[in-house]
């Protein structure tokens, strides 16, 4: 029985070019002077520099290590060596430059050691997916999202299809049709792969009807395997990853959900031929299948591209012919961008390269007025309303357009293909899109700045509070003992000497007062016990919320860092008072009386001021606002005092110990002498080491030096001989 196939809401037919690169083997790539490897490829953070200019890296070799649970390595796509790393023009709709990798062939292609998996059954689950993440896998035919991520579902999580997406819908676009038809086998054997990982109910690829070969090519792999080849009609955009899931199982993805919430995981083709290379060849993902087609090139077809090799090294191999290049498109002709610089790489994610003449892609028209004639919200393959979004977005109006889901756009462009008033659609929608992303970093900016305020001024005034209760402890055991003295007797009884103790030194050192209620370091105790509990709840809650994908982790960061400051504050409360509380006996004691106390505190006081001041200009650079150039110099002279403060403190602590020492030694003639056999060896040391560098090197005065050693072995000797005489006697 024939398997139902659902229809998407939507969708048009535009021409589909894929013969002229469809009927064409995949063709090697020649091997680029220069590769460039830009450190962000995927949707995340960007993967971190590993390496130095000047090194020397082999193929496939990890040159920048991923930086978050979103984000992949990158590895060098050839032998040769690290030449710069540095902005470079790349793949971007913005046309900004990116951090790139350039390594200048050696022409050798040498591997590094690779280690196969072949029987990845008998090995964890984590192990297979760490292989995953450090071979640097991205989905390879969309915008290029880790696959880890999808791959490692939750335990509790049922996956109850896994869907191997072959339809590329795009014209123009071939690179996976030619890849099933050649290597099938080793697509399949990814799937496998990825189906252990997950373990669905059932195993579905969908492929368009219009790729017979490639359906062929598929069902004969697939033989005695329990995986379904599902053939859909043809209609862009069903390569959407929801369009698909909805076409194959029925299902519909809320606004801003996953896939995973109805049980689905969904890969591309590409993407299951990198995984095999991966886990059973050892091979991180360092080349890709890419289309070159347009009516300016000569050697239509696709590619085995090196990742990270220029542009216009591919279209030279393909036979550009440049008069005839009208523009120069990364992409399909419906999702694709234009390329302002042929010198950008190609990257996991670059599919297609599009080089067509005027007559195949004229200029578009001119834009009209909206005529309101509904073509766009029949033509959307989301439900959405295209017009509606277009008003919104033209006045600036994005809180409104993010209420009509402007999210849940996938930028198909089939809109902007039906429109009768040439409306740049997809345009509007980016831009409005950036406006609101940019507009909620600057919001989490100015919340974190305004925490950092109020944490500072709260943590100011506790210091001042605290300052003040310190000097009106101060004050009363001043009084205190001025009272005492007028009060002795001139030759105090026995009695009297006991008493006077009592009298003056009572502090309150229980955790509770008489009425059995906390005390006030009890209190802050458990504030901060209990301010810490929730801010690591709140970490906890977003690291799950990141790994899930949800649409709220914007709400949950900006919790986090709430929480984290309330946190500290309660934190360093608490801290203050307890110091407070062990000085508190202290007090009593006049500062001539410990000198080493005095500059302790000295040097506390001036570190404490110069961090107050350090503080204030940061919110003063981070508002915008102040006089910067004074809190500089504040600053700088605070910590000069801070600094020459501290050093008189160490400086006095090292005359203390030394008396100490002194003391002792006079006691102890056998400490004193193992004091001066230490010493003498500390010096012994040290000159032979500058003797070693002084000879290492071919400078310096070696003979010098060599007495110098002569007499530190002479010193310590002696010295050692008067140990033995004192430890005999």
């Amino acid at each position: 029985m024939s398997r139902r196939i659902w229809d998407i809401p939507g969708g048009i037919h535009p021409p589909e070019n894929k013969a002229q690169s469809a009927g064409v083997s995949i063709r090697q790539a020649t091997l680029p002077e220069r590769v460039y490897i830009p450190l962000q490829q995927h949707i995340g953070a960007p993967a971190k520099p590993i390496v130095n200019v000047g090194d020397r890296v082999l193929k496939g070799q990890k040159i920048g290590e991923a930086t978050g649970f979103v984000s992949l390595p990158v590895h060098a796509s050839t032998s040769g060596v690290v030449e710069a790393i540095g902005l470079h023009p790349v793949q971007h709709p913005s046309q900004i430059d990116s951090v790139c990798i350039t390594i200048k062939s050696d022409g050798e292609e040498r591997w590094i050691e690779r280690h196969p998996i072949p029987d990845y059954r008998a090995h964890s689950k984590k192990e297979i997916l760490d292989r995953i993440r450090d071979a640097g896998i991205a989905g390879m035919g969309g915008a290029g999202f880790p696959s880890v991520v999808k791959l490692g579902v939750k335990s509790d999580t049922k996956i109850e299809q896994l869907i191997l997406n072959a339809v590329e819908c795009e014209p123009y676009i071939t690179a996976d049709d030619r890849l099933m038809q050649e290597r099938a086998d080793q697509i399949v054997a990814g799937l496998e792969i990825m189906a252990w990982l997950v373990e669905p109910k059932e195993i579905l690829i969908g492929i368009e009807d219009n790729k017979p070969h490639a359906i062929n090519a598929m069902r004969k792999a697939c033989e005695g395997k329990p995986i379904d080849v599902v053939v859909v009609p043809t209609k862009y955009p069903s390569g959407g990853e929801k369009q698909l899931i909805h076409l194959l199982t029925g299902k519909e993805v809320r606004s801003g959900g996953l896939p995973a919430d109805v049980g689905v995981v969904c890969q591309n083709t590409g993407t299951a031929y990198a995984v095999k290379r991966a886990v059973l060849d050892g091979e991180p993902l360092i080349s890709r299948i890419t289309t070159l087609t347009g009516d300016a090139v000569t050697h239509k077809g696709n590619y085995e591209v090196l990742l990270g090799t220029p542009v216009a090294d591919l279209l030279l191999q393909a036979g550009l012919q440049r008069d005839r290049m009208h523009r120069l498109v990364m992409g399909g002709p419906m999702m694709g961008f234009s390329i302002h610089d042929p010198s950008v790489p190609v990257v996991k994610t670059t599919n297609c390269l599009l080089a067509p003449t005027e007559k195949e892609f004229p200029d578009p028209a001119p834009e009209q007025p909206c005529i309101r004639c509904g073509s766009c919200a029949n033509a959307c393959p989301v439900n959405l309303l295209p017009q509606q979004l277009y008003w919104f977005a033209k006045a600036k109006e994005f809180d409104k357009a993010a209420h009509f889901n402007l999210f849940d756009c996938i930028e198909c462009g089939a809109c902007a293909y039906v429109c009768p008033s040439s409306i740049p659609l997809v345009q509007y929608y980016r831009f409005a899109k950036g406006s609101i992303r940019t507009a909620e970093q600057e919001a989490r900016k100015s919340d974190h700045a305004r925490t950092r305020f109020e944490a500072r001024k709260a943590r100011h005034e506790k210091e001042e509070q605290e300052k003040e209760l310190k000097r009106q402890e101060r004050a009363k055991a001043a009084a205190a003992k001025q009272a005492t003295k007028k009060e002795a007797p001139v030759k105090p009884a026995p009695v009297a000497a006991d008493a006077a103790p009592t009298a003056v030194a009572m502090p309150a050192t229980s955790a509770t007062d008489t009425a059995g209620e906390p005390d006030e370091l009890t209190k802050l105790q458990t504030a901060a016990a209990s301010t810490m509990k929730r801010y690591k709840d709140a970490q906890k809650a977003l690291e799950t919320a990141e790994k899930a994908g949800s649409d709220h982790i914007d709400a949950l960061r900006k919790k986090v860092e709430q929480l984290k400051a309330k946190a500290d504050a309660a934190k360093d409360a608490f801290i203050a008072a307890k110091n407070a509380a062990k000085a508190e006996p202290e007090a009593h004691k006049p500062a001539h009386d410990d000198p080493l106390a005095a500059l302790k505190q000295a040097s506390a006081d001036d570190f404490n001021a110069y961090k107050a001041a350090e503080e204030a200009l940061q919110q003063a650079e981070a508002s915008g606002s102040g006089d910067l150039e004074s809190l500089r110099t504040q600053v700088a002279q605070l910590k000069a005092k801070s600094d020459a403060s501290k050093a008189a403190m160490k400086e006095a602590r090292a005359k203390e110990k030394e008396e100490i020492q002194a003391r002792n030694a006079a006691a102890d003639p056998v400490k004193q002498a193992k004091m001066e056999v230490a010493k003498t060896q500390v010096l012994l040391k040290k000159a032979r080491k500058a003797l070693e560098a002084a000879q290492a090197s071919g400078e310096g005065d070696i003979a010098a030096l060599t007495q110098a050693v002569q007499d530190a072995e002479a010193a310590n000797t002696q010295a050692e001989a008067h140990l033995k005489q004192l430890e005999g006697a």
